[in-house]
């Protein structure tokens, strides 16, 4: 399976393969391995809009750093199944942006785990909240009057 970059404000979907690392004592993932999913669909997201957060660290001094999860578990997943981690934009303010993501089952899309994850722009060398340099979320500016 391979990635599927869509349109801003679309979902993105990255592939995952459920191993046996994956899974608890009752052969189903353990529920923190989501979070795992998770951030491999938030690193995909970011590079289908042609952001690589090495070169974002290199060129800017920020990183992002996840400040908030909020995970609703709908159904299990289990070993050997392909999944999609699904992902997209849900809102950007100057120092960080949300983003919802959905963990589904790729041979019915059944939906697995939904979630909303807020990322924080620091900077690296005082790990202090920094503005969201230009040009890193494509076509995605800040509302006007939304600061964290």
């Amino acid at each position: 399976m391979a990635a599927v970059a869509a349109g801003e404000g679309a979902w993105h979907e990255f592939p995952v393969r459920v191993y046996f690392e994956d899974t608890d004592a009752q052969g189903i993932v353990y529920y923190a391995n989501y979070l795992c999913f998770m951030e491999r669909g938030r690193t995909e997201w970011l590079r289908s809009h042609g952001v690589e957060q090495d070169a974002v660290l290199g060129r800017h001094g920020v990183f992002f750093s996840i400040t908030e999860v909020s995970a609703r578990y709908h159904r299990p997943a289990r070993f050997n199944d392909e999944l999609l981690v699904c992902t997209r934009l849900a809102g950007r303010e100057r120092v960080r942006f949300v983003l919802d993501q959905e963990v589904r089952r790729a041979r019915d899309r059944q939906l697995l785990v939904s979630a909303r994850c807020a990322a924080a722009c620091l900077d690296a060398a005082s790990f202090k909240p920094r503005r969201l340099p230009p040009g890193v979320l494509p076509g995605c500016e800040p509302t006007p009057g939304t600061d964290p």
